[in-house]
Protein backbone atom coordinates (compact mmCIF):
# COMPACT_ATOMS: atom_id res chain seq x y z
CA UNK A 1 0.00 0.00 0.00
CA UNK A 2 1.36 3.19 -0.81
CA UNK A 3 -0.31 6.43 0.40
CA UNK A 4 0.13 8.69 -2.67
CA UNK A 5 -1.25 12.14 -1.39
CA UNK A 6 -3.02 13.37 1.70
CA UNK A 7 -5.19 16.57 0.72
CA UNK A 8 -6.95 18.71 3.55
CA UNK A 9 -10.43 19.92 1.98
CA UNK A 10 -13.24 22.13 3.69
CA UNK A 11 -15.62 21.13 6.21
CA UNK A 12 -12.63 19.07 8.16
CA UNK A 13 -12.48 16.71 5.15
CA UNK A 14 -9.30 15.17 4.16
CA UNK A 15 -8.67 12.66 0.84
CA UNK A 16 -6.27 10.23 1.19
CA UNK A 17 -5.47 8.85 -2.45
CA UNK A 18 -3.91 5.46 -2.08
CA UNK A 19 -2.59 2.85 -4.32
CA UNK A 20 -2.41 -0.80 -4.02
CA UNK A 21 0.43 -2.75 -6.09
CA UNK A 22 0.33 -5.45 -7.81
CA UNK A 23 2.88 -7.11 -5.38
CA UNK A 24 -0.31 -6.74 -2.87
CA UNK A 25 -2.63 -7.14 -5.48
CA UNK A 26 -2.12 -10.02 -7.39
CA UNK A 27 -1.86 -13.10 -4.48
CA UNK A 28 -5.31 -11.79 -3.26
CA UNK A 29 -6.55 -11.78 -6.93
CA UNK A 30 -5.42 -15.49 -7.66
CA UNK A 31 -6.52 -16.40 -4.60
CA UNK A 32 -10.07 -15.08 -6.02
CA UNK A 33 -9.31 -16.93 -9.22
CA UNK A 34 -8.74 -19.98 -7.97
CA UNK A 35 -12.04 -19.74 -5.22
CA UNK A 36 -14.41 -19.46 -8.61
CA UNK A 37 -12.55 -20.73 -11.46
CA UNK A 38 -13.20 -24.40 -10.51
CA UNK A 39 -17.06 -24.13 -10.67
CA UNK A 40 -17.49 -21.93 -13.90
CA UNK A 41 -18.70 -23.46 -17.22
CA UNK A 42 -17.07 -21.91 -20.06
CA UNK A 43 -18.36 -22.63 -23.57
CA UNK A 44 -16.20 -25.55 -25.49
CA UNK A 45 -14.51 -26.65 -22.46
CA UNK A 46 -15.15 -28.88 -19.59
CA UNK A 47 -16.53 -26.94 -15.84
CA UNK A 48 -13.23 -26.09 -14.45
CA UNK A 49 -11.02 -27.16 -16.78
CA UNK A 50 -10.95 -23.61 -19.04
CA UNK A 51 -7.42 -21.96 -19.73
CA UNK A 52 -7.11 -19.15 -17.41
CA UNK A 53 -6.83 -16.50 -20.35
CA UNK A 54 -10.66 -17.53 -21.20
CA UNK A 55 -12.02 -17.11 -17.75
CA UNK A 56 -10.19 -14.27 -17.13
CA UNK A 57 -11.88 -12.52 -20.72
CA UNK A 58 -15.85 -13.25 -19.23
CA UNK A 59 -14.79 -13.13 -15.33
CA UNK A 60 -11.51 -11.09 -14.69
CA UNK A 61 -14.12 -7.86 -13.87
CA UNK A 62 -15.83 -9.74 -11.17
CA UNK A 63 -12.21 -11.22 -9.96
CA UNK A 64 -11.35 -7.80 -9.49
CA UNK A 65 -14.47 -6.62 -8.09
CA UNK A 66 -14.42 -9.18 -5.47
CA UNK A 67 -10.50 -8.77 -4.83
CA UNK A 68 -11.05 -5.32 -4.16
CA UNK A 69 -13.54 -5.67 -1.81
CA UNK A 70 -11.82 -8.07 0.23
CA UNK A 71 -8.72 -5.43 0.35
CA UNK A 72 -10.05 -2.12 0.74
CA UNK A 73 -11.04 -2.24 4.32
CA UNK A 74 -7.26 -3.12 5.55
CA UNK A 75 -5.82 -0.78 2.80
CA UNK A 76 -7.98 1.80 4.43
CA UNK A 77 -7.08 1.21 7.78
CA UNK A 78 -3.31 1.31 7.28
CA UNK A 79 -3.65 4.64 5.35
CA UNK A 80 -5.66 6.43 8.29
CA UNK A 81 -2.77 5.34 10.01
CA UNK A 82 -0.25 6.57 7.94
CA UNK A 83 -1.72 9.75 7.46
CA UNK A 84 -1.98 10.19 11.21
CA UNK A 85 -5.89 11.18 11.26
CA UNK A 86 -8.80 10.50 13.55
CA UNK A 87 -12.26 9.66 11.29
CA UNK A 88 -15.29 10.34 12.31
CA UNK A 89 -17.71 8.62 9.41
CA UNK A 90 -17.37 6.39 6.89
CA UNK A 91 -15.24 7.50 3.92
CA UNK A 92 -16.79 8.44 0.65
CA UNK A 93 -14.79 6.05 -1.50
CA UNK A 94 -13.98 6.38 -5.24
CA UNK A 95 -11.56 3.86 -7.53
CA UNK A 96 -9.64 5.79 -9.74
CA UNK A 97 -7.33 3.13 -11.34
CA UNK A 98 -7.74 -0.84 -11.64
CA UNK A 99 -6.58 -3.71 -13.05
CA UNK A 100 -5.01 -6.83 -12.87
CA UNK A 101 -1.71 -5.07 -11.52
CA UNK A 102 -3.89 -3.09 -8.86
CA UNK A 103 -5.60 -0.32 -7.86
CA UNK A 104 -6.30 3.44 -6.71
CA UNK A 105 -8.43 4.74 -4.78
CA UNK A 106 -9.60 8.55 -3.28
CA UNK A 107 -11.34 7.86 0.13
CA UNK A 108 -12.74 10.96 1.47
CA UNK A 109 -13.49 11.31 5.26
CA UNK A 110 -14.43 13.94 8.05
CA UNK A 111 -11.81 13.54 10.71
CA UNK A 112 -12.02 14.78 14.35
CA UNK A 113 -11.31 18.30 14.64
CA UNK A 114 -8.41 20.55 16.55
CA UNK A 115 -9.36 21.24 20.19
CA UNK A 116 -7.74 23.71 22.07
CA UNK A 117 -8.85 23.83 25.70
CA UNK A 118 -7.50 28.03 27.28
CA UNK A 119 -8.24 26.57 30.69
CA UNK A 120 -9.32 23.84 32.83
CA UNK A 121 -7.35 24.32 36.00
CA UNK A 122 -8.41 27.27 38.88
CA UNK A 123 -12.45 26.83 37.46
CA UNK A 124 -14.91 27.80 39.85
CA UNK A 125 -17.69 25.71 40.76
CA UNK A 126 -20.23 25.45 43.68
CA UNK A 127 -20.46 22.39 45.94
CA UNK A 128 -24.30 22.43 47.73
CA UNK A 129 -24.34 20.65 50.74
CA UNK A 130 -26.68 17.08 50.62
CA UNK A 131 -29.46 17.69 53.27
CA UNK A 132 -32.83 15.32 53.52
CA UNK A 133 -35.44 16.37 54.75
CA UNK A 134 -38.42 14.58 56.96
CA UNK A 135 -40.83 14.66 54.08
CA UNK A 136 -38.51 13.26 51.79
CA UNK A 137 -38.79 9.65 53.94
CA UNK A 138 -42.22 10.50 54.21
CA UNK A 139 -42.88 10.50 50.12
CA UNK A 140 -40.70 7.29 50.24
CA UNK A 141 -43.05 5.48 52.38
CA UNK A 142 -45.84 6.56 50.55
CA UNK A 143 -44.31 5.19 47.02
CA UNK A 144 -43.61 1.92 48.85
CA UNK A 145 -47.47 1.79 50.49
CA UNK A 146 -48.49 2.46 46.87
CA UNK A 147 -46.79 -0.85 46.21
CA UNK A 148 -48.17 -2.97 48.55
CA UNK A 149 -51.26 -1.70 47.60
CA UNK A 150 -54.28 -4.41 46.23
CA UNK A 151 -56.83 -4.22 44.41
CA UNK A 152 -59.98 -5.38 45.86
CA UNK A 153 -63.15 -6.38 44.05
CA UNK A 154 -66.27 -3.69 44.29
CA UNK A 155 -70.05 -5.18 43.84
CA UNK A 156 -72.49 -2.56 45.53
CA UNK A 157 -71.66 0.94 43.63
CA UNK A 158 -71.18 2.61 40.16
CA UNK A 159 -67.63 3.14 39.26
CA UNK A 160 -65.66 5.98 40.88
CA UNK A 161 -62.43 8.04 39.75
CA UNK A 162 -59.48 6.34 40.54
CA UNK A 163 -60.78 2.86 40.26
CA UNK A 164 -59.77 -0.23 37.76
CA UNK A 165 -62.33 -0.58 35.31
CA UNK A 166 -62.14 -3.81 33.11
CA UNK A 167 -64.24 -2.84 29.77
CA UNK A 168 -65.31 -3.77 26.43
CA UNK A 169 -65.23 -1.25 23.36
CA UNK A 170 -65.73 -0.62 19.96
CA UNK A 171 -65.56 2.89 18.38
CA UNK A 172 -67.17 4.12 15.77
CA UNK A 173 -66.68 7.18 13.38
CA UNK A 174 -69.37 8.26 11.16
CA UNK A 175 -70.91 4.87 11.84
CA UNK A 176 -68.06 3.02 10.71
CA UNK A 177 -65.78 0.82 13.10
CA UNK A 178 -62.28 1.65 12.78
CA UNK A 179 -59.20 0.11 13.26
CA UNK A 180 -57.36 -0.22 16.63
CA UNK A 181 -60.77 1.19 18.07
CA UNK A 182 -61.74 -2.24 19.98
CA UNK A 183 -60.59 -4.11 22.96
CA UNK A 184 -61.75 -6.73 25.18
CA UNK A 185 -61.28 -6.88 29.11
CA UNK A 186 -59.11 -4.52 29.13
CA UNK A 187 -58.63 -2.63 32.67
CA UNK A 188 -58.57 1.26 33.01
CA UNK A 189 -57.41 3.16 35.62
CA UNK A 190 -60.42 5.61 35.67
CA UNK A 191 -58.50 9.06 35.84
CA UNK A 192 -54.53 7.72 34.48
CA UNK A 193 -55.44 9.71 31.23
CA UNK A 194 -54.58 6.83 28.91
CA UNK A 195 -57.55 6.96 26.94
CA UNK A 196 -58.58 9.94 25.09
CA UNK A 197 -59.71 12.84 26.79
CA UNK A 198 -63.51 12.75 28.26
CA UNK A 199 -63.51 8.86 28.04
CA UNK A 200 -62.84 7.80 31.41
CA UNK A 201 -65.18 10.56 32.96
CA UNK A 202 -68.29 8.92 30.89
CA UNK A 203 -66.72 5.31 32.49
CA UNK A 204 -67.58 6.68 35.94
CA UNK A 205 -71.09 6.62 36.99
CA UNK A 206 -71.85 3.64 35.79
CA UNK A 207 -72.68 -0.02 37.20
CA UNK A 208 -70.99 -3.53 36.41
CA UNK A 209 -72.50 -5.47 33.51
CA UNK A 210 -74.21 -1.87 31.72
CA UNK A 211 -73.40 -1.19 28.21
CA UNK A 212 -73.09 2.43 27.17
CA UNK A 213 -71.78 4.54 24.72
CA UNK A 214 -69.10 7.25 25.45
CA UNK A 215 -68.96 10.20 23.12
CA UNK A 216 -65.33 12.10 22.39
CA UNK A 217 -63.95 13.95 19.69
CA UNK A 218 -60.49 13.00 18.94
CA UNK A 219 -57.50 15.65 19.47
CA UNK A 220 -56.89 17.49 16.46
CA UNK A 221 -53.21 16.32 16.59
CA UNK A 222 -54.18 12.85 17.01
CA UNK A 223 -52.10 10.16 15.27
CA UNK A 224 -54.19 8.66 12.85
CA UNK A 225 -55.05 11.57 10.05
CA UNK A 226 -58.39 10.03 9.02
CA UNK A 227 -59.54 10.44 12.63
CA UNK A 228 -58.12 13.53 14.18
CA UNK A 229 -60.95 15.83 15.12
CA UNK A 230 -63.49 13.54 14.29
CA UNK A 231 -66.37 12.67 16.68
CA UNK A 232 -66.63 8.98 17.70
CA UNK A 233 -68.92 7.38 19.77
CA UNK A 234 -67.60 4.11 21.82
CA UNK A 235 -69.73 0.85 22.37
CA UNK A 236 -68.57 0.29 26.09
CA UNK A 237 -69.62 -2.58 28.49
CA UNK A 238 -68.55 -2.48 32.08
CA UNK A 239 -67.00 -5.94 32.99
CA UNK A 240 -65.86 -5.51 36.50
CA UNK A 241 -64.89 -2.67 39.19
CA UNK A 242 -61.55 -2.50 41.87
CA UNK A 243 -60.50 -0.36 43.66
CA UNK A 244 -56.74 0.35 45.61
CA UNK A 245 -56.47 -0.57 49.46
CA UNK A 246 -53.73 0.44 50.72
CA UNK A 247 -51.83 -0.75 53.79
CA UNK A 248 -51.85 0.63 56.93
CA UNK A 249 -47.54 2.12 57.50
CA UNK A 250 -46.39 0.28 60.69
CA UNK A 251 -44.27 -2.53 62.11
CA UNK A 252 -46.59 -5.12 60.48
CA UNK A 253 -46.32 -3.43 57.12
CA UNK A 254 -42.37 -3.04 57.43
CA UNK A 255 -41.96 -6.93 58.14
CA UNK A 256 -43.66 -7.60 55.37
CA UNK A 257 -41.77 -6.10 52.87
CA UNK A 258 -38.15 -5.02 54.46
CA UNK A 259 -35.65 -7.01 56.44
CA UNK A 260 -36.39 -4.46 59.04
CA UNK A 261 -38.66 -5.18 62.57
CA UNK A 262 -39.99 -1.41 63.11
CA UNK A 263 -41.26 1.77 60.99
CA UNK A 264 -38.16 3.57 62.99
CA UNK A 265 -35.46 1.51 61.63
CA UNK A 266 -36.89 1.50 58.22
CA UNK A 267 -36.95 5.04 58.61
CA UNK A 268 -33.51 5.77 59.20
CA UNK A 269 -32.23 2.66 56.17
CA UNK A 270 -34.29 5.24 54.20
CA UNK A 271 -32.93 8.42 55.02
CA UNK A 272 -29.39 7.17 54.81
CA UNK A 273 -30.14 5.73 51.22
CA UNK A 274 -31.32 9.15 50.37
CA UNK A 275 -28.99 10.92 51.88
CA UNK A 276 -26.43 8.59 49.63
CA UNK A 277 -28.12 9.43 46.43
CA UNK A 278 -28.39 13.28 47.40
CA UNK A 279 -24.39 13.46 47.99
CA UNK A 280 -24.29 11.69 44.87
CA UNK A 281 -26.29 14.54 42.91
CA UNK A 282 -24.19 17.08 44.76
CA UNK A 283 -21.08 15.22 43.43
CA UNK A 284 -22.67 15.09 39.88
CA UNK A 285 -23.77 18.74 39.77
CA UNK A 286 -20.28 20.07 40.92
CA UNK A 287 -18.49 18.04 38.33
CA UNK A 288 -21.33 19.25 35.23
CA UNK A 289 -21.00 22.66 36.31
CA UNK A 290 -16.80 22.63 36.05
CA UNK A 291 -17.40 20.87 32.44
CA UNK A 292 -19.48 23.39 31.86
CA UNK A 293 -16.66 26.21 32.62
CA UNK A 294 -14.83 24.37 30.82
CA UNK A 295 -16.66 24.38 27.94
CA UNK A 296 -17.02 28.06 28.20
CA UNK A 297 -12.79 28.03 27.66
CA UNK A 298 -12.86 25.50 24.58
CA UNK A 299 -12.93 26.48 21.16
CA UNK A 300 -13.65 23.51 18.34
CA UNK A 301 -15.19 23.83 15.12
CA UNK A 302 -17.35 21.08 15.36
CA UNK A 303 -18.31 19.45 12.14
CA UNK A 304 -22.43 17.77 11.91
CA UNK A 305 -21.66 14.75 11.48
CA UNK A 306 -20.43 14.22 14.96
CA UNK A 307 -23.55 15.59 16.12
CA UNK A 308 -25.43 13.16 13.57
CA UNK A 309 -23.61 10.31 14.57
CA UNK A 310 -24.36 11.14 18.48
CA UNK A 311 -28.24 11.59 17.52
CA UNK A 312 -28.48 8.03 16.03
CA UNK A 313 -27.02 6.70 19.33
CA UNK A 314 -29.05 8.41 21.48
CA UNK A 315 -32.34 7.27 18.78
CA UNK A 316 -30.84 3.85 19.48
CA UNK A 317 -30.55 3.94 23.03
CA UNK A 318 -34.32 5.61 23.68
CA UNK A 319 -35.33 2.67 21.36
CA UNK A 320 -33.62 0.03 23.59
CA UNK A 321 -35.60 2.14 26.93
CA UNK A 322 -38.96 1.70 24.81
CA UNK A 323 -38.27 -2.18 24.05
CA UNK A 324 -37.50 -2.80 27.41
CA UNK A 325 -40.77 -1.55 28.48
CA UNK A 326 -42.65 -3.98 25.94
CA UNK A 327 -42.50 -1.12 23.65
CA UNK A 328 -40.82 0.54 20.38
CA UNK A 329 -40.07 3.20 18.83
CA UNK A 330 -43.12 2.55 15.63
CA UNK A 331 -45.35 2.14 18.49
CA UNK A 332 -44.43 5.39 20.47
CA UNK A 333 -45.03 7.30 17.71
CA UNK A 334 -48.44 6.34 16.91
CA UNK A 335 -48.86 6.84 20.88
CA UNK A 336 -47.57 10.34 20.59
CA UNK A 337 -48.26 11.28 17.09
CA UNK A 338 -44.82 11.73 17.11
CA UNK A 339 -42.35 11.78 13.86
CA UNK A 340 -38.55 10.41 13.98
CA UNK A 341 -37.33 13.76 12.60
CA UNK A 342 -38.78 15.33 15.45
CA UNK A 343 -37.42 13.26 18.03
CA UNK A 344 -34.05 13.76 16.44
CA UNK A 345 -34.32 17.31 16.85
CA UNK A 346 -35.17 17.02 20.74
CA UNK A 347 -32.16 15.25 20.90
CA UNK A 348 -29.83 17.78 19.03
CA UNK A 349 -28.66 20.34 21.46
CA UNK A 350 -28.09 17.70 24.03
CA UNK A 351 -25.96 15.66 21.61
CA UNK A 352 -23.74 18.98 20.07
CA UNK A 353 -22.77 19.65 23.97
CA UNK A 354 -22.18 15.35 24.86
CA UNK A 355 -19.37 15.68 21.83
CA UNK A 356 -18.26 18.92 22.68
CA UNK A 357 -17.48 17.76 26.46
CA UNK A 358 -15.60 14.32 25.05
CA UNK A 359 -13.66 16.49 22.77
CA UNK A 360 -12.60 18.85 25.35
CA UNK A 361 -11.91 15.84 27.90
CA UNK A 362 -10.31 13.79 25.46
CA UNK A 363 -8.23 17.37 24.87
CA UNK A 364 -7.29 17.57 28.42
CA UNK A 365 -6.14 13.80 29.11
CA UNK A 366 -4.13 14.73 25.92
CA UNK A 367 -2.73 17.69 27.24
CA UNK A 368 -1.91 15.98 31.08
CA UNK A 369 -0.33 12.82 28.97
CA UNK A 370 -2.83 10.70 30.92
CA UNK A 371 -3.45 6.94 29.97
CA UNK A 372 -5.42 3.83 31.40
CA UNK A 373 -2.85 1.21 32.91
CA UNK A 374 -3.54 -2.55 33.16
CA UNK A 375 -4.24 -2.38 36.87
CA UNK A 376 -7.13 0.32 35.59
CA UNK A 377 -8.84 -1.31 33.06
CA UNK A 378 -8.71 -4.54 35.99
CA UNK A 379 -10.39 -2.52 38.28
CA UNK A 380 -13.15 -1.26 36.26
CA UNK A 381 -14.01 -5.06 34.81
CA UNK A 382 -13.88 -5.72 38.02
CA UNK A 383 -16.42 -2.88 39.12
CA UNK A 384 -18.47 -3.40 35.99
CA UNK A 385 -18.81 -7.58 36.97
CA UNK A 386 -20.09 -6.67 40.10
CA UNK A 387 -22.82 -4.06 39.12
CA UNK A 388 -24.20 -6.70 36.47
CA UNK A 389 -23.40 -9.89 38.56
CA UNK A 390 -21.01 -11.20 36.06
CA UNK A 391 -18.32 -12.81 35.57
CA UNK A 392 -15.27 -10.41 35.33
CA UNK A 393 -13.51 -12.23 32.36
CA UNK A 394 -17.27 -12.58 30.57
CA UNK A 395 -17.06 -8.52 31.07
CA UNK A 396 -13.68 -8.71 29.40
CA UNK A 397 -14.34 -11.04 26.04
CA UNK A 398 -17.83 -8.92 25.72
CA UNK A 399 -16.36 -5.43 26.29
CA UNK A 400 -14.64 -2.90 23.88
CA UNK A 401 -11.08 -2.77 25.75
CA UNK A 402 -9.91 0.30 23.79
CA UNK A 403 -13.13 2.19 23.91
CA UNK A 404 -12.87 1.29 27.85
CA UNK A 405 -9.62 2.34 28.14
CA UNK A 406 -10.80 5.95 26.76
CA UNK A 407 -13.26 6.21 29.51
CA UNK A 408 -11.08 5.52 31.92
CA UNK A 409 -8.87 8.49 30.81
CA UNK A 410 -11.81 10.84 30.24
CA UNK A 411 -12.62 10.13 34.24
CA UNK A 412 -8.85 10.98 34.75
CA UNK A 413 -9.33 13.84 33.15
CA UNK A 414 -12.25 15.22 35.23
CA UNK A 415 -10.27 14.04 38.18
CA UNK A 416 -7.36 16.75 36.74
CA UNK A 417 -9.80 19.46 36.96
CA UNK A 418 -11.60 18.75 40.44
CA UNK A 419 -7.94 18.70 42.04
CA UNK A 420 -7.63 21.44 40.23
CA UNK A 421 -10.56 23.40 40.95
CA UNK A 422 -12.19 26.51 43.17
CA UNK A 423 -15.45 25.10 45.54
CA UNK A 424 -17.11 27.88 46.59
CA UNK A 425 -19.86 27.88 49.24
CA UNK A 426 -23.01 26.48 48.91
CA UNK A 427 -25.75 28.31 47.44
CA UNK A 428 -28.09 25.53 47.45
CA UNK A 429 -29.26 22.60 49.13
CA UNK A 430 -29.65 19.16 47.32
CA UNK A 431 -33.04 17.87 48.98
CA UNK A 432 -34.36 15.12 46.30
CA UNK A 433 -31.44 12.66 44.94
CA UNK A 434 -31.44 11.10 41.89
CA UNK A 435 -29.45 8.49 40.10
CA UNK A 436 -25.60 9.26 40.49
CA UNK A 437 -24.57 10.23 37.10
CA UNK A 438 -20.69 11.89 37.22
CA UNK A 439 -19.47 14.13 34.40
CA UNK A 440 -17.70 11.50 33.11
CA UNK A 441 -20.66 10.37 31.52
CA UNK A 442 -21.74 13.77 30.61
CA UNK A 443 -21.50 12.14 26.76
CA UNK A 444 -24.41 9.60 27.21
CA UNK A 445 -26.69 11.78 28.94
CA UNK A 446 -25.90 15.30 30.05
CA UNK A 447 -28.92 15.78 32.68
CA UNK A 448 -29.50 12.92 35.73
CA UNK A 449 -33.18 11.57 35.28
CA UNK A 450 -34.87 11.05 38.77
CA UNK A 451 -34.51 7.87 40.24
CA UNK A 452 -37.35 5.79 41.18
CA UNK A 453 -36.15 4.60 44.60
CA UNK A 454 -35.40 0.93 45.45
CA UNK A 455 -37.02 -0.82 48.07
CA UNK A 456 -35.22 -1.65 51.48
CA UNK A 457 -34.83 -5.77 50.80
CA UNK A 458 -37.39 -8.03 51.07
CA UNK A 459 -37.30 -10.24 53.84
CA UNK A 460 -37.49 -14.10 51.84
CA UNK A 461 -38.54 -15.94 55.10
CA UNK A 462 -41.86 -13.93 55.64
CA UNK A 463 -45.17 -15.09 53.11
CA UNK A 464 -46.35 -12.15 51.94
CA UNK A 465 -50.56 -12.02 51.70
CA UNK A 466 -51.69 -13.74 48.33
CA UNK A 467 -55.59 -12.74 49.06
CA UNK A 468 -56.45 -9.84 46.47
CA UNK A 469 -54.42 -9.10 43.27
CA UNK A 470 -51.36 -7.03 43.64
CA UNK A 471 -51.75 -3.24 41.95
CA UNK A 472 -49.53 -2.67 38.84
Amino acid sequence: MKLVSVNTLEDKRVALEVTVEAAEFQPIYDGVYRKHASQLTIAGFRKGKAPRAYVEKQYGDYFIEETINNMYPKMYELAVMEAGIAPVDAADVQIKELSKEGFTFVATVTVKPEVEVKKYKGLKATKAEAKIEDSAVEDTLKDLQERGARLVSIEDRAAEMGDTANIDFEGFADGVAFEGGKGEGVDLVLGSGHFIPGFEEQVAGHSIGEEFDVNVTFPEEYHAVDLAGKAAVFKTKLNSLKKKELPEIDDDFVKDISEFDTLDELKADIKATLLKRAEAKCEEDYENELVSAVLENTVIDLPQCMIETRIDEMVQDFDYRLRSQGLDLNTYFQFTGETLEALRKTFAEQAERHVRIRLALEQIAKMENLEASHEDVDKELTRIAEAYQMDVEEVRNTMPLNALRDDIVVSKAIEIIKENAVVEGAKKEAKKPAAKKTAKKAETEESAEGATEEAPKKRTTRKKKTEDTPAE
